[in-house]
């Protein structure tokens, strides 16, 4: 097979500029990670409904090059923001786009969900843009930890696909004992729950 003459250009890093939740931003991102060249639809109907408060530390589960986490670290710049991902190419264009953005208050590791987190470890937020393929296992596994990771009174913001919404709310109910549908879009809804005192 003849060798294909790559362009460089591919190889180059993706950069583009967005204002998210009233603050502008600059990512890096390549090809291989999740909506490289644009914020997509749920992480954009996400990031609408998310309530950051200034001293709010704050996880951000499945970070992909780091919008979400970003846009927190942004909102609670008195707290700290964890990224992770179980990609090593995510969470190091997530760290690098925290240095971008100059917020010395986020990070990015390398995680499958909570896997690697210190079990101490509590937040007083969490959000995700659950892919819709983890599976329900994973899915189970993922809302217990949340509950887990959370501080009293902690809140959880995830995005997903609508045809998980009837899912989402049986879950969180059972799970947190408690669900709120922030916002049904045209694919993509957004779910919410407390870990109570």
């Amino acid at each position: 097979m003849a060798d294909i003459p790559y362009s460089k250009s591919l190889r180059d890093d993706i950069r583009f500029d967005v204002e998210l939740c009233g603050n502008r931003f600059t990512f890096l991102s390549t090809w291989g990670i999740f909506s490289p060249r644009e914020i997509d639809d749920g992480t954009d109907l996400l990031l609408k409904y998310l309530e950051i408060n200034p001293t709010d530390d704050c996880f951000d589960l499945g970070c992909g090059y780091g919008p979400v986490g970003l846009v927190m670290a942004k909102l609670a710049p008195q707290g700290q923001t964890l990224m992770v991902d179980k990609d090593f190419m995510a969470v190091e264009y997530a760290n690098r786009n925290a240095g971008v953005n100059k917020l010395a208050n986020a990070r990015a590791m390398l995680s499958n969900g909570f896997q690697h987190i210190d079990k101490d470890a509590r937040f007083d937020v969490i959000a995700s843009n659950i892919p819709a393929k983890v599976g329900k296992e994973m899915m189970s596994i993922l809302l217990h930890d949340m509950k887990h990771h959370l501080k009293p009174g902690g809140r959880v913001y995830l995005v997903t696909i609508n045809g998980l919404r009837e899912y989402m709310k049986r879950n969180l109910k059972e799970v947190f004992g408690n669900f709120d549908k922030l916002k049904q879009g045209q694919s993509y809804t957004v779910s919410y729950a407390e870990k109570h005192k």
